[in-house]
């Protein structure tokens, strides 16, 4: 049984392929995209239960993926939004936060943490500001 869809949108390909292999073995369907542009282009033309977008990425970046799916009507514009980053500073964090993040968690992290994280958030449906 599938658990949910996910756009996974990370630009580096061994994280990429970790986190995959990880939420596929959980249960879920991944979609993945290898930049921001890849990433836009996925959420006009297909639903997702959740969205992974790493925030530096090449074409657009994460908080740009996230205000644009927020701003614009698309199947995903209710979606929660996971934003993983290296970025730890405060006006990073605002910045993520005024873009419709929902959850935003820092480079290194487990991938064991990121599941419980998505099986919460798809849990609770919604796309509010937990994690800010």
């Amino acid at each position: 049984m599938k658990r949910g869809k996910i756009l996974l949108a990370e630009d580096e390909a061994a994280l990429r392929f970790l986190l995959t292999e990880t939420l596929e073995e959980e249960g879920y369907e991944i979609k993945e995209a290898e930049d921001g542009q890849q990433a836009l282009h996925c959420l006009q033309s297909e639903a997702f239960d959740l969205v992974i977008l790493d925030y530096m990425m090449p074409e657009r970046t994460g908080v740009d993926v996230c205000e644009w799916l927020r701003g614009n009507p698309n199947p995903n514009s209710q979606a929660p939004v996971i934003l993983l980053t290296a970025k730890a500073l405060e006006k990073d964090r605002e910045r993520a936060k005024a873009a419709g993040v929902t959850q935003y968690i820092v480079k290194p992290f487990s991938p064991l943490q990121l599941v419980d994280t998505i099986e919460e958030m798809i849990r609770r449906g919604t796309h509010g500001s937990a994690g800010l």
